[in-house]
């Protein structure tokens, strides 16, 4: 009995060596599997990184060292209350509730999808336009600074003796910056646009948002600014700073000045559309077939252009316009996937596309209608797919028309569509001759020359 017993430990005590061994082993993959991870992104952002080094031209050596972003806008912030501190227990209490100002702030910042750079002790640093350059920074950082002073205040309401009053300095320009990190990317940024906002945040009042006159000149339009002095800058002369005292009283929902409204967010898109409008025409000069003669980035550029000229004649509001210039930059991007059924496509592109930006389900799904309304024939039921429709036609009323209608004929020639150019000429005669443009604007615009233009393909008909 007693020789079973022993030989029974021994079986569990090999088994249970066995079962640490493989969580040991196990424990190992894990370790390994994070760190490949962690590699794979960091490769990935790298990469990323490179190839807008290799579009813009910067050799390996200086991708290594950092890339420069030109409009970057950095925000810079002391918190200050430590001074106030009496005894050992308080300072514990305060520190945790310093941890849980940043916790907030990151959220703020995450938001607007402004980058934070680092927290040193009671100062936070973060800016806007890095790794993802865009034109909006400066409004995003603006925003999040009034949304961070306002969670800062209401914090300690009711509080006799506040603890915590922020200095923050804001200021546009160019930075370099550096990433670093595999398990948690970061970034580090250096300059004249770091040194500058940081003297701003010295000189500043406490609870006042302090920006230069570089942030003052692309933000004023949505923001109350008062003109706050001049700090002198090595080598640049005196820079001006404003104080932003909140969002000004028609574009806020709140009363407050610090909440935005949806006209706020049509203004801030009106803006946005130009990074919007760089993706999409990267994409189709990347994408796009080389023998589409017709439905190429000038085509494109062409509607989004006219569809603003007609829509602002028409009498549309600002989102009108936004839902337009996003309809017609998107409305041949569907070539890049398919020929025939581009407009869904397109559309496709648009919901993959557009919530990254803000766009809400409404604005995306009407920006669809609208697409789908240049499908041929056109057969619009509303003013905005008018608009487009006429847009997408306009080459018949110019006087160029005969040589772009060439390059369709070319297009459609090599997709074996169409016959002889007479025959082509032939169907174009039909097609326009039973054409009306929707829109008042497009009539007086290009309904006398469209009528020209007929008698000008007539005469290139020769009867078979």
């Amino acid at each position: 009995m007693g020789q079973r017993h022993d030989e029974l430990l021994k079986r569990i005590r090999k088994l249970v060596k066995q079962n640490q061994d493989l969580l040991d082993e196990n424990e190992k993959l894990k370790k390994a599997v994070a760190e490949i991870s962690d590699q794979n992104e960091l490769m990935k952002l790298q990469l990323k990184e490179s190839r807008v080094a290799l579009k813009e031209g910067l050799p390996p050596e200086e991708e290594q060292r950092g890339r420069k972003y030109e409009m970057a806008t950095v925000l810079f912030a002391y918190i200050g209350g430590f001074k106030n501190l009496k005894d050992e227990a308080q300072s514990e209490a305060i520190i945790d509730q310093l941890d849980e100002v940043f916790i907030e702030f990151d959220r703020i910042l995450k938001k607007y999808q402004i980058q934070k750079i680092k927290t040193i002790g009671d100062t936070y640093m973060a800016a806007g336009g890095i790794p993802v350059k865009n034109i909006t920074n400066p409004v995003e950082v603006v925003i999040a600074a009034l949304e961070m002073n306002q969670y800062l205040n209401k914090m300690q309401e009711g509080t006799e003796k506040p603890y915590w009053k922020m200095s923050l300095g804001i200021h546009t320009g160019p930075v370099t910056a550096t990433v670093s990190g595999l398990r948690k990317i970061s970034y580090d940024i250096k300059g004249d646009t770091v040194n500058i906002v940081h003297r701003m945040q010295g000189i500043g009042d406490k609870g006042k948002i302090l920006i230069s006159v570089m942030t003052y000149e692309l933000i004023k339009e949505f923001f109350i600014c008062e003109y706050y002095g001049k700090m002198p800058v090595k080598y640049k002369g005196d820079l001006e700073m404003f104080v932003v005292s909140g969002i000004r009283q028609e574009f806020s929902r709140d009363g407050l000045g610090i909440f935005p409204n949806n006209l706020f967010d049509v203004k801030f898109k009106l803006i946005q559309f130009n990074d919007i409008q760089e993706l999409i025409l990267d994409k189709l000069e990347s994408e796009l077939p080389e023998n589409l003669y017709y439905h190429n980035v000038k085509h494109t550029v062409d509607v989004v252009t006219e569809v603003e000229l007609i829509g602002w004649a028409e009498g549309l509001d600002d989102e009108g316009i936004l839902l337009l210039k996003t309809a017609a930059l998107f409305h041949d991007a569907g070539h890049t996937v398919s020929y025939d059924d581009h407009e869904y496509q397109g559309t496709q592109l648009v919901r993959e596309t557009l919530p990254g930006y803000g766009y809400s389900k409404q604005q995306i799904n009407k920006i669809c209608d609208i697409i789908m309304a240049t499908k041929l024939p056109p057969d619009p039921s509303d003013i905005y797919e008018k608009i487009i429709c006429d847009s997408d036609l306009d080459y018949l009323g110019r006087s160029d028309m005969i040589p772009v209608s060439n390059t369709l004929y070319r297009e459609l020639k090599e997709r074996n569509r169409i016959g002889t150019l007479n025959d082509w000429n032939k169907l174009q005669l039909k097609f326009i001759s039973g054409h009306s443009y929707f829109t008042k604007t497009a009539r007086s615009l290009r309904e006398v020359n469209k009528q020209k233009q007929i008698e000008r393909i007539r005469k290139l008909i020769t009867e078979d």
